[in-house]
């Protein structure tokens, strides 16, 4: 089992999200929007929250924290229906490619998101103001 911290704030990532739920039939992956009191709980007390909301942040049954691009492959790799996109980005080159990309993108979200017409909403945490 996966537990998965990502931006509820964020189209993009709750796209992806929802993407993931549909190649995850077996129901491995646990989602955790970090804008819910679940997020706040003792589970996730060790976490930094400014890095949690930088990037989608993935824990695996035995601790093993995995961020960004490696969060979203480590997911591919339990989804069932995941699984042969996974071996793809196990491709040499794939990594350092697929690290930039996301990178850039998480890093745009929010302006990504205003482009494509959906206003970010105010955090009531003010995490969300670091990525604006």
């Amino acid at each position: 089992m996966l537990t998965a911290l990502f931006d509820g704030n964020c189209v993009i990532c709750r796209s992806t999200c929802e993407a993931m739920r549909a190649l995850d039939w077996l129901r491995r992956i646990e989602f955790v929007d970090l804008h819910q009191a679940e997020a706040d709980s003792a589970r996730f007390a060790n976490l930094d929250r400014q890095r949690l909301m930088s990037e989608i942040h993935v824990l695996d049954d035995e601790g093993r924290l995995y961020a960004g691009f490696a969060g979203m492959r480590r997911m591919l790799r339990e989804a069932p229906l995941g699984f042969p996109l996974w071996l793809l980005l196990q491709l040499p080159g794939s990594d350092a490619i697929g690290k930039r990309v996301y990178r850039f993108i998480a890093r745009r979200r929010y302006r990504i998101n205003a482009l494509l017409g959906n206003e970010m909403p105010a955090c009531a945490d003010d995490s969300c103001e670091m990525l604006r």
